[in-house]
C-alpha cells in the first residue's frame, strides 16, 4: 500500500521541463506569424482608405472639375485603427494636366510595426504601388 502512494505523487522536474520546452517552441513559432497576420491586417486597412478616398476623388472631380488636395475636403478621416499605424495623405494633385491626376499616400509612421511595407501609393489611373513596387500591393 506504501508503494501506490508514493508513486502517485506527482510530475517530475523531467516531465515539467519538457512541457515547458515544447511550449516554448509553439510560442517561437507562434507568435512571429501572429504578428504577421496584424502587420497585413494594419495594410489592408490603410488599403482600403485609400481606395474609399479614390473613389471619392472620382465624385469630387465630376462635381467640382478638380480633384481634392486634402482629405477633408473628401469627408475621408481614417480610423484610429489606421491612423495609429499611418499617416494618410493626398500626396499630390496636378489639375492642370490633362487629364488632372492625383496620388494618395499611406505613410508608416516610424517605430511601428508597418514600417517593413514601406509607403503606399495609389494613383488616379488606379496603379497601387507598395515602397516604389508596382507589383506588391
Amino acid at each position: 500500500m506504501r508503494q501506490s502512494i508514493h508513486a502517485s505523487r506527482g510530475f517530475t522536474l523531467i516531465e515539467v521541463m519538457i512541457v515547458v520546452a515544447v511550449i516554448g517552441i509553439l510560442a517561437a513559432i507562434a507568435f512571429p506569424s501572429y504578428q504577421s497576420q496584424i502587420r497585413k491586417s494594419n495594410r489592408a486597412a490603410a488599403q482600403a482608405v485609400l481606395m474609399d478616398a479614390a473613389n471619392k476623388q472620382q465624385f469630387y472631380l465630376s462635381s467640382q472639375r478638380e480633384y481634392a488636395d486634402t482629405l477633408a475636403k473628401l469627408s475621408v478621416t481614417p480610423s484610429n485603427d489606421v491612423s495609429r499605424w499611418y499617416d494618410v495623405t493626398v500626396s499630390a494633385v496636378d489639375n492642370a494636366a490633362t487629364p488632372p491626376t492625383f496620388t494618395l499616400s499611406a505613410t508608416p509612421k516610424a517605430g511601428t510595426a508597418q514600417v517593413p511595407d514601406g509607403i503606399l501609393t495609389l494613383n488616379s489611373a488606379g496603379t497601387k504601388m507598395r515602397a516604389g513596387d508596382a507589383t506588391k500591393w
